[in-house]
């Protein structure tokens, strides 16, 4: 595969091998359950998935975000929960990597290579959406420890990880707000309520939850890093991977409404001839694999500047804005070239058009992401006055 190392071409057949032959045959039947894939995440755990972005010496299989991004999109490809039960679980390990403290990192990072320890991380507010700079969530410090109260929404596996990187107010008077607020590795404990799951649209099987801290106790040595302050600069920094990963979901699902899409056309018949073969449907065809690879091409090249160690947060919001909207467009055509088995819960092509939402509107909806590429792109080609 091109830009990868022989041995990351190798992990990537691997996870498609597993998709192919362990995802795609029972992913209708657990998502249309709701069932959380037990399973396969432990398949995943055995294959080093959520040890891909953790280098040594905590980890054993790091790799490229390129290779990164070409696993999720596999991930998506067979099932789209699947590749979200590990996206938080990367940022958090990012976080760590670059800010941790030694100690942070030797305890943490050994077992979340293995999966031992899942980890999420914990932004959104009932309240607040993507305003980050109206959270209440606060951490009062009282002696050797962090008394937390508040709540935060939308917490993928909330219930099944052992680790949640809070971002909150260590100091709410502080001005301008985003210099008051820290990240604390919090693990549960009296005082931590998962207080409801999420009905969702889409992105079945794993759970989005709604989480209380009601004067839960953290040690300080929970702060990320040696200094109070820094959390929404480390946060921006780790939704540049969380944006990179939510993109190749988007081209995952993309590409499986358009394999479906294409294996359907060249079976069904109409007027004595494959579908396909009709200029409406293969335009729709043509249509899907343009912005399909133009997708993967964006998300690549965020992927390639993050791991440069330049600043990647418009290329990030670049791939996430235009990926997720070519997936939501996909996965509508895709239920077009079916026609009405299109709109069938016994053809996968409905839950692809289910699950496209999410990726415009997590991680930062597609509007927020319109307002960092104008930012930076203006920063980065300022006019002198």
């Amino acid at each position: 595969m091109e830009g990868l190392s022989a041995e990351e071409g190798e992990i990537v057949r691997a996870v498609r091998y597993f998709v192919d032959k362990e995802v795609r045959p029972v992913a209708r039947e657990l998502e249309h359950a709701n069932a959380y894939p037990a399973a396969l995440i432990e398949q995943m755990k055995g294959l080093g998935i959520y040890g891909l972005a953790i280098p040594d010496p905590w980890g054993e299989v790091h790799v490229s975000t390129p290779c990164y991004a070409l696993v999720t999109e596999e991930l998506a490809r067979g099932w789209m929960s699947l590749a979200g039960a590990m996206g938080g679980h990367t940022v958090v390990a990012k976080l760590l990597v670059a800010f941790g403290t030694r100690q942070q990192q030797d305890r943490y990072l050994p077992k979340m290579a293995t999966g031992e320890i899942r980890a999420t991380m914990a932004l959104t507010e009932p309240g607040g959406g993507s305003d980050l700079q109206a959270m209440r969530t606060t951490a009062r410090r009282e002696g050797d420890h962090y008394v937390v109260n508040g709540s935060k929404t939308w917490i993928s596996n909330a219930r099944r990880s052992q680790l949640i990187a809070l971002l909150c107010k260590t100091n709410p008077r502080v001005q301008p707000t985003h210099r008051g607020m820290s990240i604390l590795l919090v693990e549960k404990g009296p005082g931590f309520t998962v207080s409801r799951d999420l009905p969702k649209l889409g992105y079945k099987g794993v759970e989005s939850c709604e989480i209380v801290f009601d004067d839960l106790r953290v040690p300080t040595s929970s702060l990320l890093g040696d200094s109070e302050g820094l959390g929404f600069s480390q946060m921006m920094r780790g939704l540049e991977i969380g944006r990179i990963q939510v993109a190749s979901r988007a081209v995952g699902v993309g590409r499986a409404a358009l394999e479906d899409a294409l294996a359907y056309a060249q079976v069904r018949e109409t007027f004595g001839q494959p579908i396909w073969r009709h200029q409406s449907i293969g335009n729709y065809l043509a249509d899907m694999v343009t912005k399909l690879t133009a997708a993967r091409q964006l998300v690549l090249h965020a992927a390639r500047r993050y791991d440069d160690g330049a600043r990647a947060d418009m290329e990030a919001g670049m791939a996430k804005l235009f990926a997720s909207e070519v997936a939501m467009q996909i996965a509508l055509d895709a239920v077009r070239v079916h026609g009405g088995y299109g709109y069938s819960t016994e053809f996968d092509v409905e839950r692809y058009f289910r699950d496209a939402p999410l990726m415009i509107v997590g991680e930062g909806t597609n509007e927020i992401q319109r307002g960092v590429i104008a930012k930076q792109l203006v920063k980065r080609n300022s006019v002198a006055p």
